[in-house]
């Protein structure tokens, strides 16, 4: 059985006053289930004061974006040996706000994927489809292209060694967020998708539901059975609304 991971995309918010007391607060709270991991994701600045702060509490710690080069002429850009020697575990690839805002094409979203693998980083790679892609029944389309992309460059074997994360570019930041059952059907989709190349990695990758989850609307998305937790964006800037969602998975059995 899959556990659940409930993950915080800070995003370019906070200061050290305000992520050090939103590390106590989510170390502090965090559900004794143990099919219930949790993972922050600060900006940059932030990472190694909070590994400090995270250490034996069982908080996972991951970053936001990665270099797809290993060391070089690349100014303002983040290694993955950087990430992964001030104590990250896992890295977000292919955010949707990195392939609007930053250009980021599904093949340097590979490119990062591949690079985080290759120092020992777990990627939470992210998928989904705009607004305009929705309307026109493309989303199940878009995302197998995305997740194609990385197929052909890591290979299906890779997703045993990574998360997968669903976003629904139109839900984030909206207040829109899709019915348990929109998510539920992109979800199997995705897992379709790894099943063709590999039915074992398929049942055991963990696939996270990317649009707008909150404590109000965790339960009924997390009782699928394909979503296996959340990527929370602006309910992760508190620790109560959180541990909300976490608690939620917890209470999935």
């Amino acid at each position: 059985m899959r556990n659940f991971l409930i993950a915080g995309n800070w995003k370019m918010n906070g200061s050290t006053a305000m992520s050090n007391g939103l590390t106590d607060g989510i170390v502090a709270g965090m559900p004794a289930s143990e099919r219930v991991e949790l993972l922050v994701c600060p900006p940059y600045p932030y990472l190694g004061t909070v590994a400090a702060r995270i250490a034996g509490s069982g908080l996972r710690l991951g970053a936001q974006n990665v270099s797809a080069h290993a060391a070089g002429a690349y100014t303002g850009e983040t290694a993955a040996a950087m990430l992964q020697d001030v104590g990250c575990e896992y890295v977000i690839v292919g955010h949707s706000e990195r392939r609007a805002m930053h250009g980021e094409s599904s093949e340097i979203v590979a490119a990062k994927f591949c690079a985080a693998l290759a120092e020992g980083l777990k990627p939470v790679l992210c998928v989904g489809e705009t607004l305009q892609e929705r309307e026109e029944e493309r989303t199940m389309t878009v995302v197998s292209e995305q997740l194609k992309a990385v197929i052909e460059m890591a290979g299906i074997d890779s997703f045993s060694s990574a998360v997968i994360a669903y976003e629904p570019v139109w839900a984030i930041g909206t207040g829109l967020t899709a019915t348990p059952e929109q998510a539920q059907d992109v979800h199997k989709h995705i897992r379709d998708v790894i099943a063709a190349g590999n039915e074992q990695v398929a049942a055991d990758v963990q696939i996270l539901y990317g649009g707008s989850m909150k404590g109000e609307n965790a339960a009924g998305l997390l009782s699928m059975p394909d979503i296996d937790g959340g990527l929370i964006g602006g309910a992760s800037l508190n620790a109560a609304d959180f541990l909300a969602i976490a608690d939620a998975a917890a209470a999935q059995g």
